[in-house]
């Protein structure tokens, strides 16, 4: 084959890509391409910070394609146009990509492989994304895994058989006759504000910044994240979420690296915490094998018996949670380092969840959106699996009565209040006895540090005690619909 094309996606890395190896192995050129398409994905297309991270992380691909003699091609779609007039010119002989799962993503595959080979040209597509394929882990009955435990017991052979990483090709013999069409200003990736002006304080989007992450991580965290985790307050979280979503990092990668680190010699210790963090990457699988086998499930409730729930729709209270403007003070530095920094603590992100959902009774589809919106790592599955999750509407879901008490999470999470002083510095002055709940502080108390709720911190939007009532009272009038509903408790976290 004389010439082949690269497709590139959610898949920006050279090494370990397995689409690129195969380009590379059967075709004399091979020219590599990114299209841009944000129409493809339908309802949830990428929101304003990932279109930040793949901005920079396209930028950072160029320069290593441009580095190895293949400069990389940017297209506006739609794709099956964009790629048949892009083989048509270069008389291509395949395309080669790595597979999606999202809804869209298989339907636009669909699509460009249908007009391709109408065209004469062949595809070939790799597994890439995931370290167990959706279809290739299924009950023993030939079903799709709802509960996660036995899902990922079950996806331990598949991964006994990984192999290891392939490394990044030194060069790339590319098409000299073939020119850069866009510039990558042309595809309007960054914010007009400058809202993402921070971004960089806490991340470097491209393979080189993912590769630099993981390495920190494995070597300075991992033999303590059983541990830390759970702790906002502690650097204890890989925050290998958005390379993985762009895939510039491999899961292959990230587990080989892992299992090293744990095998590395004078390193106690790591092995525990690296089977933790392992596990992690399972509820990524697990995530993209419900979407797969479930698509409907971005927009409704895997468990039909929540169509009918009665949510809420007040628009003044989700404007006060994405503000971080709740009087609630976990769930506000939350929502904060959110819009700071374009990423939240995964402990943090399931208090601010139940509190949107339990507490104020909004709909999980809005907060939904909204990180789908303000995350650099959002990922369709990922969000879907924890917001059904939260919601009690999912699958392997806590049940609806399990409710987060933000003052009780936050006394175990963040024992010292270092991350609330982070992000709510008016607060700061307050004793650690009060910081976590300022309404319930002593006038004098608040005098002192000179704080008037409802002034520079508002008052809470919410009582915690009667909305939980509220929120138990209309899960017991749909309950008799709910599977297990006869085993429900009262209490909270």
């Amino acid at each position: 084959m004389n010439t082949a094309i690269l497709w590139f996606r959610s898949d920006l890395r050279l090494a370990d890509n397995l689409a690129l190896h195969a380009a590379l192995s059967r075709a004399e050129r091979v020219v590599p391409v990114f299209v841009h398409a944000p129409a493809e994905a339908g309802r949830w297309p990428a929101g304003a910070a990932s279109r930040w991270w793949l901005h920079h992380s396209l930028e950072a691909l160029a320069a290593e394609l441009g580095a190895r003699g293949a400069p990389l091609l940017l297209l506006h779609g739609p794709s099956a146009v964009a790629l048949v007039t892009l083989a048509r010119t270069l008389r291509a002989g395949a395309v080669f990509w790595n597979r999606s799962y999202e809804p869209q993503a298989r339907a636009r595959d669909a699509e460009v492989a249908s007009a391709l080979a109408a065209e004469g040209v062949g595809t070939e597509t790799f597994a890439g994304a995931l370290l167990a394929e959706p279809a290739s882990v299924a009950t023993q009955s030939g079903t799709p895994f709802r509960v996660f435990t036995p899902f990922w017991r079950a996806c331990q052979t598949v991964l006994d058989g990984i192999g290891p990483p392939i490394a990044a090709p030194v060069s790339i013999p590319g098409r000299a006759d073939v020119a850069t069409a866009l510039p990558l200003a042309a595809l309007d990736l960054l914010p007009q504000r400058g809202w993402a002006g921070g971004f960089p304080r806490y991340f470097t989007p491209g393979e080189a910044g993912a590769q630099a992450r993981l390495a920190d991580f494995l070597d300075e965290s991992v033999a303590d994240y059983a541990e830390h985790r759970d702790r906002p307050d502690l650097p204890g979280s890989s925050r290998l979420s958005p390379p993985l979503h762009f895939g510039e990092l491999s899961p292959r990668q990230v587990l080989w690296a892992a299992r090293s680190a744990a095998l590395a010699p004078g390193r106690s210790g790591r092995a525990r915490g690296t089977d933790s963090y392992v596990r992690q990457l399972g509820w990524r699988e697990f995530a993209h094998h419900l979407l797969h086998h479930f698509p409907h499930s971005a927009e409704q409730p895997l468990n039909a018996a929540f169509a009918s729930f009665p949510w809420r729709d007040e628009r003044a209270l989700l404007e006060a949670w994405q503000r971080g403007e709740t009087g609630i003070p976990l769930v506000d530095a939350g929502m904060r380092e959110l819009w700071h920094t374009g990423w939240m603590h995964n402990r943090v992100r399931m208090v601010v969840a139940s509190l949107l959902t339990k507490n104020l009774g909004l709909h999980w589809l809005d907060g939904a959106r909204w990180f789908h919106d303000t995350l650099l790592d959002a990922d369709l599955a990922n969000n879907t699996l924890g917001w059904q999750w939260v919601a009690g509407c999912g699958a392997d879901a806590a049940p609806y009565y399990r409710i987060f008490n933000p003052m009780r999470q936050c006394e175990r999470f963040d024992p010292q209040r270092a991350y609330l002083r982070r992000w709510l510095p008016e607060l700061a002055a307050l004793p650690d006895e009060w910081l976590h709940r300022p309404a319930e502080a002593p006038t004098r108390v608040l005098a002192d540090a000179g704080i008037e709720l409802g002034g520079a911190y508002p008052k809470p939007v919410v009582d915690l005690k009667s909305s939980r009532a509220r929120a138990l009272e209309a899960w017991s009038n749909m309950r008799g619909s709910l599977p297990g509903a006869e085993a429900s408790s009262a209490e909270s976290d």
